[in-house]
């Protein structure tokens, strides 16, 4: 299972959300290039980026920083935020991202998700945000009716590189993350699923690695930050 560390950019900077909440954000490096590099430094294998301001503009904001930390990291590097359309997913993997994580667009034009698929094989994953198990949208502000497993199952023969899982409530609230539903869903589909939100220690990757069935990784980023959970141990843990 892939440990990702997390680097979510608002206004240039390295931060944490707590549940989402743009107006909640502590900041954790004003050097975000730093921070990849001291991650990469640290043994990961993968970064995983999201532009907060671009979800919420439905276009890339944070340009600057993402495009200095795929100079500084040879990692692969998946990024999410703001990306609605064929020419900033082609724009975007040009510039040496590994994968483009679309959200948003999943609800609002599932056929561009299957378009994406298809142009560019293997970078292109889908991230479904949920809050009480109802797919959210637009910078998780705007909430729908639609069910992630029903939604998750739409793209089953789309091609997709993977489902990117994040329990809103959860999220940044070094609360645990939600085993299992995230687990439920893996089981739903046949696409690799990577759990995000809430993983705030060893014991929660080693829960997660364990669940009963296969997922593909993890995102973690304040415990990271706050070192509730220290990087190399946890990658240690995970090759073993």
């Amino acid at each position: 299972m892939i440990l990702y560390p997390a680097i979510d950019l608002k206004d240039g900077a390295c931060v944490r959300l707590f549940k989402g909440d743009m107006e909640q954000a502590t900041v954790f490096n004003d050097d975000p290039a730093a921070q990849a590099r001291a991650f990469v430094e640290a043994g990961c294998e993968w970064l995983h980026l999201v532009d907060l301001n671009g979800a919420f503009a439905g276009e890339p904001v944070n340009a600057a920083p993402v495009e200095a930390i795929l100079a500084a990291c040879k990692v692969p590097a998946q990024l999410g935020g703001g990306i609605r359309d064929m020419k900033t997913i082609g724009t975007w993997l040009e510039k040496g991202l590994a994968r483009v994580i679309l959200g948003t667009v999943a609800v609002e034009n599932p056929a561009l998700v299957r378009e994406a698929a298809k142009a560019f094989p293997g970078q292109v994953a889908v991230g479904l945000d949920a809050r009480n198990g109802k797919v959210a949208t637009r910078g998780w502000a705007e909430e729908t009716e639609i069910e992630v497993t029903d939604l998750a199952r739409e793209f089953e023969d789309a091609g997709i590189a993977a489902i990117i899982y994040t329990d809103i409530n959860r999220d940044g609230a070094m609360q645990g993350p939600n085993i299992e539903a995230t687990a439920a869903l893996a089981r739903a589909v046949s696409i690799p699923v990577i759990a995000s939100g809430g993983v705030s220690s060893l014991d929660d990757l080693i829960a997660l690695r364990d669940c009963g069935v296969t997922l593909d990784g993890a995102i973690s980023g304040r415990a990271l930050y706050d070192g509730a959970l220290d990087l190399r141990a946890a990658l240690d843990a995970l090759a073993g």
